[in-house]
């Protein structure tokens, strides 16, 4: 789980708008689509390795990994949520 401390701290590396942490539902249909070999990052790489959990950008258009408790903060490893909506 991350710290609130961390959370209140991180932004959205792209617009700079404040991130949320992703409910369990979402990170459910995620980790069930990346099984299925159905999810792409923006880098246009396919996802090979579950989610343990994520932070959706304010907007909700993109969710950032979250893996052994460590958030991956970069545009091109987000999850477009279009998708999952």
């Amino acid at each position: 789980m991350i710290a609130q401390e961390l959370l209140d701290l991180l932004v959205c590396p792209e617009n700079k708008t404040s991130v949320a942490v992703a409910d369990d539902t979402l990170v459910e249909k995620i980790n069930a689509s990346i099984k299925a070999g159905e999810v792409k990052n923006r880098g246009g790489e396919t996802v090979d390795d579950k989610i343990d959990g994520g932070l959706v950008r304010e907007d909700k258009a993109y969710l950032y990994p979250v893996r052994d408790d460590i958030p991956i903060m970069l545009i091109d490893e987000a999850i477009p949520l279009d998708a999952f909506k």
